[in-house]
């Protein structure tokens, strides 16, 4: 395909800004649930006001400015406004704690920062003395301290640049080159310190480019947004959408997801897996609860709906029998769960984690499909996915236009194109460690390609469990099929220098809660529960089905029940990614104690 060189990311908006003026850009929700929307004219007319005004504050080209916020449409004005006068955006998790946001803001060398709300402010506060580059912290929602002007309201942000002129603007964006720093998004921090990966405005409308040769998108095509921005898979869907000029619209909160999705009728959104997998195991918990004939019913319907899923697996024409049987299927239960979804959903993107394929297979089945794909942010969050008319589950894709893939030593998956970040700010060591002299990104994953150029991903490098027999095990596709279970909620496999396989294991508190009351069992909290020999037993059942899909040394043998890994307890990062090391460390007296003779 032809890559159009866009000088910057305002271009790309512009060109989109020209062609639909009067069309809705971002809609979000208000507290009580209705719309608001705009549409690109009032969008580009704000987001020359937020540039003017960073322009009156002193924020200069390739100046950096924090946005400590959880998505919403001010987060996308504040960006678009960043990026237009030159400046680069760096996005902080609102779930990060004061300590890792006074990182971050001193690191990227920030002059400015956009927050959310007075708790996000609060935050600020505490670390204030801390920060001392910042000039000014513009909120986004609540209200300034009185009497300290460190902190301005953002309605009277947006008219501090009204003395600014449209030329000096003008002057100012016709200065950035496609090669300027856009954003720096700083990685999650698994293990180690943060890493601020610098993109470029050509590493971002590229890769809006190489994602929409890689769709299947229509006209009139509206999305859904809940993950948050500060993540940079999130903030490929946004410049794409930007670049094909669909509406997108915000969730308020995770919590209302639910509700918020069914309003907002999206054909299409992306996902992390996490949310996949809370979906299925609540509709099969919710069908085998209902039991008698609900369940005989749905149970007839995953049967015909999967037989469906292999013929379009194969690509073979579904037979007429079996399509008359779908559309009873269909109508009498799949219909339900695709409602739930909005209703119009054609697709949807699943990415940063592996997806368990009993879990694609299953919304196949149920006429939604979840097209897996892979990136980084060193990649800028895309570098493959499978296509709408050619897909396979447990595999990634094959990769977007303009991307090139290879396998290095050891299986390492590598990457070259102009997705590929500028390098690390201020590491160079890590960058020459990470980017080969001829431009290749190293992954750190493990993967094969085959013929038609399919990526399938087998382990990442620094996860490999290797036994003390010797066995090299990938632990993520383990923990996915544990996490099937309608009891088991996340697990972390351990075993590497051991003779066998182990788990850490919470559980999924309202099933085990449901099971419990079921059989009489006693309890006072679901701590206590998670001792209880009923509740262990009943989870190592569920292990032992699921390690009937490996083989004898990549088998988990024991397990312990412990409380819910999260962002608050440190046990997980802000994109949901578990902290491995940390868990180890944490509960390294649970694990010896199931080593133990």
């Amino acid at each position: 395909m032809e890559f159009t060189d866009f000088q910057s990311v305002h271009a790309m908006l512009k060109e989109t800004v020209d062609r639909s003026f009067g069309a809705a850009a971002f809609r979000w929700f208000t507290g009580t649930g209705e719309k608001n929307s705009v549409t690109w004219g009032q969008l580009y007319d704000q987001v020359k006001s937020v540039a003017k005004s960073l322009m009156a504050l002193g924020v200069e080209p390739q100046d950096k400015v924090n946005i400590i916020s959880y998505s919403r449409y001010a987060w996308v004005l504040a960006d678009l406004g960043i990026t237009t006068a030159g400046a680069a955006t760096v996005g902080i998790y609102q779930s990060n704690l004061p300590q890792d946001c006074e990182y971050i803001i001193n690191h990227s060398d920030a002059v400015v920062i956009f927050a959310e709300d007075n708790i996000q402010l609060a935050k600020l506060l505490e670390i204030r003395p801390s920060i001392p580059n910042i000039r000014k912290v513009i909120l986004f929602g609540g209200a300034a301290p009185e009497g300290d002007d460190w902190v301005v309201e953002f309605d009277a942000f947006m008219k501090l640049g009204q003395a600014v002129t449209d030329q000096a603007l003008a002057l100012r964006i016709d200065g950035i080159h496609a090669d300027d720093p856009a954003g720096i998004v700083y990685t999650s921090g698994t293990t180690g310190v943060p890493k601020g990966a610098v993109l470029t405005h050509d590493n971002i409308t590229f890769t809006a480019q190489s994602v929409k040769g890689s769709g299947q998108f229509q006209a009139d095509d509206e999305v859904f947004l809940f993950l948050p921005l500060a993540h940079v898979f999130a903030r490929t869907c946004l410049y794409t959408a930007i670049l094909l000029g669909f509406a997108t619209t915000f969730t308020r909160s995770m919590e209302t997801i639910v509700d918020d999705l069914k309003a907002a009728r999206p054909h299409w959104f992306v996902s992390v897996p996490r949310i996949f997998e809370k979906i299925y195991t609540k509709v099969i918990s919710s069908a085998e609860a209902k039991g008698g004939l609900a369940l005989k019913i749905f149970n007839w319907a995953m049967a015909v709906g999967e037989q469906v899923s292999d013929c379009r697996l194969a690509k073979k024409s579904v037979p007429a029998g079996l399509a008359f049987k779908y559309k009873m299927a269909y109508k009498l239960v799949f219909s339900k769960i695709n409602a739930a979804l909005g209703g119009r959903v054609r697709w949807c993107i699943s990415g940063a984690a592996p997806l368990d394929p009993t879990i694609a297979k299953f919304f196949h089945a149920a006429g939604l499909l979840i097209l897996e794909g892979i990136g980084m942010t060193e990649n800028t969050s895309f570098s493959n996915v499978n296509r709408y008319d050619n897909y396979r589950f447990g595999w990634v894709g094959q990769p977007g236009p303009g991307v090139e893939q290879k396998i290095g030593d050891g299986g390492e998956v590598m990457y070259h194109g102009r997705n590929v970040m500028q390098g690390y700010y201020k590491m160079p060591e890590e960058t020459a460690a990470t980017i080969t002299p001829e431009g290749w990104l190293l992954t750190g994953d493990i993967g094969t390609i085959d013929a038609e150029d399919f990526l399938k991903i087998t382990g990442r490098k620094k996860d490999i469990i290797i036994t003390a027999g010797g066995k090299n095990i990938a632990p993520a596709a383990i923990e996915g099929a544990l996490a099937t279970s309608r009891y088991i909620n996340q697990v972390c496999v351990i075993g590497d220098k051991r003779k066998y396989l182990t788990a850490l294991v919470t559980v999924d508190p309202d099933n085990v809660i449901d099971y419990a009351k079921s059989n009489q069992i006693a309890y006072g909290s679901i701590d206590e529960l998670l001792t209880h020999p009923q509740i262990t037993g009943l989870i190592e059942a569920q292990v032992a089905e699921k390690n009937k899909r490996f083989a004898s040394f990549e088998t988990v043998k024991k397990v312990i029940l412990v409380p819910e890994f999260t962002i608050e307890n440190g046990l997980l990062t802000p994109t949901l990614k578990l902290k491995r090391n940390i868990a180890m460390e944490r509960f390294a007296k649970e694990i010896d104690g199931m080593y133990s003779k």
